[in-house]
């Protein structure tokens, strides 16, 4: 019985992880269908494929994160199976209304209000009770950047999209500023350049094992290691920008236009790749969660077989359900290849809230939030924080819009959007308890 509830989450897992891509999609190709960069099916191409992509360049510290979610050793699969449906019913219900809310939180607000309701029925341990049950906050150990939990995934509702329409307020005001015919903007771009060079020498790895190198020639292997391909995409997303305002000044009106669009697919691809490999890897989590939980329940399970092997170090290492082998490459590649799926069915309804109703979207506007929005998505995955796309693009979009005037951005929009953010976990929270209750009478 638990094997076949096994079997269900991962099948609906990967269900969300699709629902997850039409729901989003939206968030990569919005404003580039908006600028007529791309026609609609084109954009979904392009966003798919570097959706996939992603598998290539992230790790599975995301997954880490949300699989500890809830303590494992205190839950069983059903918890992560009322999770999971939540998920889905209420993923499914702002899509129909066109509401770009955030599938993270989503997964996020069901794992925990499933978990909350067993921890009420079903747990006497007075440590893992109740609202005792969920990881809330966990400082960082030692090696860690930031702290964990659910606190700090809630904190980020509002970080994320501060982040992104931050960092696009800033790139708007640079690309503004290296407009004009002066020599001080074209300083200014290269000491921030000499700053970025002296930044990414800092952070890439130079010190390959024989055993990482996947090339002969010692340059190559640096650049193809996993930990050293986002250093090098974000390099790439700023060095572009860089480039673009040490020339923007000589250009005209319709070049300018001309060449922005064509930034368009560069800065689209980036935030697609942030994208797959922030949302997919929720997935994976998911899919980690359970897994430890039907060996705590079946320990005579033979881990032989290598499908079950996992790369994530759960929390309940006491109680031996400490995972930390090779993760079997079916997991990502078919959660990676799921999320594109989605992608490709598009979303038309929240394209459109995006792309058009938050502010006019030009291809200015374009390049600066996906920008934007890339680099906060990369940064995130960077610190292990699952945060929400479908925040940080909004945020972005509302940065770049402030830049012309406050009164640019429709914020009556944009509230009911803040309103979605701050329902989501709680709603979905609830119907996971509701869901758990129901489930638990028959399971």
């Amino acid at each position: 019985m638990e094997f076949n509830i096994l079997i269900l989450i991962i099948v609906l897992s990967l269900l969300f992880d699709y629902i997850n891509g039409f729901h989003d999609a939206a968030n990569s190709i919005a404003t580039i269908v908006a600028t007529k960069v791309l026609t609609p099916f084109q954009a979904v191409l392009w966003a798919a494929f570097f959706n996939f992509v992603a598998y290539w360049v992230f790790g599975f510290g995301v997954a880490d994160t949300v699989a500890k979610t809830a303590n494992t050793s205190s839950i069983n699969l059903t918890v992560i199976l009322a999770g999971i449906i939540a998920a889905i019913v209420w993923n499914l219900i702002t899509w129909l209304k066109g509401i770009p809310s955030s599938s993270s939180h989503t997964l996020i607000g069901g794992f925990a209000g499933a978990a909350i309701a067993h921890g009420f029925r079903n747990v006497t341990d007075p440590e893992h009770a109740g609202f005792k049950i969920v990881n809330w906050f966990k400082a960082a150990k030692e090696g860690e950047l930031l702290p964990s939990g659910v606190m700090v995934v809630i904190l980020f509702i509002l970080f994320a999209p501060l982040i992104g329409m931050i960092i696009s307020y800033f790139i708007s005001l640079w690309m503004i500023y290296s407009s004009k015919k002066k020599l001080f903007p074209k300083l200014f771009t290269i000491c921030l350049m000499l700053m970025a060079v002296w930044f990414l020498n800092s952070v890439l790895k130079y010190d390959i094992e024989p055993k990482d190198a996947r090339f002969e020639s010692y340059f190559l292997s640096i650049i193809a290691y996993p930990a050293n391909i986002k250093w090098l995409l974000v390099g790439i997303v700023f060095f572009s920008l860089a480039i673009f305002n040490l020339v923007f000044s000589s250009f005209s009106f319709s070049k300018s236009e001309a060449v922005l669009k064509k930034m368009q697919l560069l800065s689209s691809a980036a935030f697609s790749l942030g994208h797959g490999g922030n949302d997919s890897q929720k997935v994976m989590g998911i899919i980690a969660a359970a897994v430890a939980v039907y060996i705590k329940t079946n320990p005579h399970v033979d881990m032989s077989s290598g499908w079950l092997d996992l790369n994530v170090i759960l929390p309940s290492e006491k109680d031996g359900i400490k995972i930390d082998g090779a993760i079997p490459s079916w997991i990502p590649l078919t959660c990676y290849s799921v999320i594109a799926l989605g992608t490709l069915s598009g979303g038309w309804k929240i394209v459109k809230t995006m792309g058009s109703k938050i502010t006019k979207v030009t291809a200015f506007e374009g390049v600066v939030a996906e920008s934007a929005g890339a680099l906060t998505l990369f940064m995130t995955e960077h610190f292990k924080i699952p945060v929400s796309t479908t925040h940080t693009i909004t945020g972005s979009i509302i940065g770049v819009g402030i830049t012309k005037r406050v009164s640019a951005v429709r914020w009556g929009v944009t509230v009911n959007l803040i309103w979605a953010w701050v329902l989501t976990i709680p709603i979905s929270a609830i119907l996971a308890a509701i869901t758990y209750s129901l489930l638990a009478l028959f399971i």
